[in-house]
């Protein structure tokens, strides 16, 4: 068995499927509407739909196709299937996904700098790895069946265990089993090749990253021991060894000394622009190379001539995807209402594969292809679409460097005791759930259906009625919701000139859980106030402090697709400016507490220590370019969403935020312990985690804010969820949120006596 590596790939496709049925089969699966072989039969007709789909694409040549088949997370799927998690069944895996009545969830956090969350395994000292290949051996023999010779996907071992953590109580890092999890890996791998199959994706993008697990020479030490013995082992399928992401460094070394059969390099335009060497350094590669010359994160159509150049410096090179595609769209076919022009710039999963089969075949195969993208470069570069000289003027106009809101914190912190708030203030993070009468509207407004006035009604009763529920609850803090809001970035972006946004341009965030990222075409500007109203009105139903809801010029950002004609720091300076504006409107509202949300700052880091200073200096600047002009006794939130705190904690208090609500739930509080001097503000650590619907009791989430207040002082912590409550039920969220303002009332009690 040695069938060649194909001549075109790409590293993965979209999972969800192009109408999302994956998401209604598992949201179906958990509420008890379909059974579990009902779930497995509409999971396996979207596979043999992707299949179908590639092939008729162009990637026809047998292994050409990814199997990256996960139901979750593809962290959990391969863990599930070496063995470093526990768990048979499809309740079993949901369960470490989801959580239950039972059990609390494993934790989850970002991918690389993706807005891909992952669930993060746990290694016990006494971890047991054992081979379970099941589903990935079905997958093989259904595609099979059906006339695909299908490439199964792994994460690799060295990522694997990178990515974990040590389990509560363990004194062994996860690194450490890297013998054991090897031995599982290599029974799946043999169990795989007496299958037939004759390719095996084995993915390690740990090796392009500064890890805190491990540095760039442990990484590539554990890359020669780990594929040492797996190359060594005689029955197993040939191994494509993938690093997406990035450029490998010290990694490239033990790669050449091992020579897996194939391998794979991330050869897009941002990373040759933080690497311009690694197109030369790859070239040295004794495997056969697999080139991602086609950016598997951005939606930008190809310059199909640039790239086919850098191709014809890899002699008998394969063409691939920078990275997997699930990060983009499926297809831009499937957009109805984008203008002609800017439609023809963009390129999304489908045609990106249309893209790799070009550049593999060449101008002369594929001379339409090539004309289609000297188009869209042309026409982009040309249109004026992209160019605002009045924000230019407006950005141009700033101080460089530095900005600094006066007075500093803490006068400001004196003014603001002006609020009145209590100790150990409660309050939510923003979002209440959104219904389906809501939705409803929402959808039957944009057809055209109910009337403009009709549905700010309906809108302005469903803030109503979050605002009565807080005050029935005893919330400190009041929200107004966000009825309006169909996604925290993409209201802004519809209000904003600069972005256009799609009709069905879903991307996986995790699980079942699906965005439309909006798109940055040019220039940022706000034409007119976007959140003041909704604030005014709910801020008239009660008389405790209702916050005003923004999202920050950096999450804007993260979870867009920007512009790669500009370097990002311009677009954040522009957001920076139109959302002071907005500050400062609603401050004449009448609203005094501002949050302006940046939950994606840590997504956004580099993932090499070398280029992180220069994304903080930029994204701290944007973010204080909001706030810059407020008042002294206007009090600033943030929220932020992440696990590696520490790795940012000099940028979060460079944000000068007045209190900082961050994600701390599923870590038990670990994150607080990179609190240190240079951190003033008053902070608001999850005790409850949203992305579950299991209600955490009293008891529990008290004990987690006594351990909050083991790390902070009493007159600095509020009381509030770990994220929105958008994606969850009214029933669980008024529980759990009953439960919440109950634990603060037992701790507050045991600290101020009666």
């Amino acid at each position: 068995m040695n069938a060649p590596f194909p001549k075109a790939t790409i590293e993965g496709y979209p999972r969800v499927g192009a109408n999302r049925e994956l998401k209604r089969a598992l949201e179906a699966y958990w509420s008890g509407k379909i059974d579990a072989e009902t779930f497995e039969s509409a999971a396996h007709s979207l596979r043999l739909d992707t299949y179908a789909r590639l092939r008729d694409l162009g990637l026809n040549e047998d292994y050409a196709i990814p199997a990256d088949v996960a139901y979750y997370d593809h962290v959990l799927e391969t863990a599930l299937t070496v063995g470093a998690v526990q768990g048979e069944t499809l309740d079993d895996e949901f369960r470490l996904a989801r959580g239950n009545a039972d059990s609390a969830p494993l934790e989850m956090t970002k991918w690389f700098d993706t807005n891909y969350h992952y669930i993060v395994p746990e290694i016990a000292d006494d971890q047991t790895f054992n081979a379970r290949p099941q589903r990935v051996l079905k997958i093989v023999e259904e595609a099979r069946n059906a006339g695909h010779a299908v490439r199964p996907v792994l994460v690799g071992p060295v990522t694997l265990l990178a990515l974990s953590k040590q389990a509560d109580g363990s004194s062994t890092q996860p690194l450490e089993h890297l013998d054991a999890v090897v031995d599982s890996y290599i029974s799946v791998l043999e169990q795989l090749h007496a299958a037939g199959v004759e390719w095996v994706q084995l993915n390690e993008p740990a090796l392009v990253a500064d890890l805190a697990a491990a540095d760039d020479a442990a990484l590539a030490q554990a890359l020669l021991s780990a594929y040492r013995r797996i190359l060594a082992a005689e029955k197993r399928p040939q191994v494509y060894l993938t690093t997406p992401y990035g450029s490998v460094r010290k990694g490239l070394d033990a790669i050449n000394e091992l020579q897996p059969e194939a391998v794979q390099v991330d050869l897009s335009v941002g990373t040759l622009a933080l690497d311009p060497s690694y197109l030369e350094r790859v070239a040295g590669l004794k495997s056969h190379l697999s080139a991602g010359l086609v950016d598997g994160r951005n939606v930008w159509a190809a310059n199909l001539r640039d790239l086919r150049a850098k191709l014809e410096t890899l002699p008998g090179a394969s063409v691939t995807t920078s990275v997997s595609l699930q990060h983009v769209p499926h297809t831009v076919e499937a957009e109805t209402s984008l203008p002609i022009d800017v439609a023809n710039w963009f390129s999304f999963a489908n045609e990106k594969v249309r893209e790799v089969v070009a550049l593999s075949s060449g101008p002369l195969a594929a001379p339409e292809a090539y004309a289609q993208a000297d188009r869209a470069v042309r026409t982009r570069a040309e249109s004026a679409r992209t160019h605002n000289e009045a924000v230019q003027n407006r950005t141009a106009q700033l101080p460089e460097g530095e900005v600094q809101r006066q007075p500093l914190f803490a006068e400001r912190n004196e003014a603001q005791k002006a609020l009145g708030l209590p100790l150990l203030p409660s309050t939510t993070i923003g979002s209440f759930p959104q219904t389906q009468e809501i939705r409803a509207a929402r959808a039957a407004h944009r057809k055209g259906t109910l009337s403009d006035a009709a549905y700010v009604d309906a809108l302005r009763d469903e803030v109503k009625q979050v605002i009565e529920l807080q005050e029935r609850l005893g919330l400190d803090v009041l929200v107004h919701g966000e009825p309006e809001r169909n996604d925290m970035v993409q209201y802004f972006a519809e209000l904003l000139d600069g972005f256009v946004v799609t009709e069905n341009g879903w991307v996986q965030s995790y699980g079942s859980r699906c965005t439309r990222p909006p798109i940055v075409v040019g220039d940022i500007s706000r034409p007119q106030a976007m959140t003041v109203e909704w604030a005014r009105y709910a801020q008239s139903l009660s008389e405790k402090h209702v916050k005003g809801m923004l999202t920050g010029p950096v999450t804007i950002l993260a979870w867009s697709f920007v512009r790669d004609d500009v370097n990002q720091s311009v677009s954040a300076d522009q957001l920076g400016v139109a959302l002071a504006d907005e500050v400062r409107d609603l401050e004449e509202a009448g609203i005094d507490i501002i949050q302006i949300d940046e939950p994606a700052l840590r997504e956004l880091l580099p993932l090499r220590e070398q280029d992180r200073k220069a994304y903080l200096d930029w994204a701290v600047r944007s973010f204080r370019l909001v706030a810059l002009e407020a008042k002294p006794t206007t009090q600033i939130h943030t929220h932020l969403c992440y696990s590696e705190f520490g790795q940012i904690i000099d940028a979060v208090a460079g944000l000068d935020a007045d209190v900082t609500s961050i994600e701390a739930a599923r870590s038990r509080m670990e994150l607080l312990e990179d609190i240190d001097d240079k951190f003033h503000s008053e902070i608001g650590p999850g005790i409850y985690d949203i992305h579950s619907p299991r209600i955490p009791s009293v008891a529990e989430m008290a004990e987690l804010i006594r351990a909050a207040l083991r790390n902070v002082p009493v007159e600095r912590l509020w009381i509030n969820p770990d994220c929105g409550l958008k994606t969850r039920g009214y029933d669980e969220t008024e529980a759990s949120l009953r439960n919440m303002v109950l634990a603060r009332e037992e701790v507050l009690s045991s600290l101020v006596p009666a």
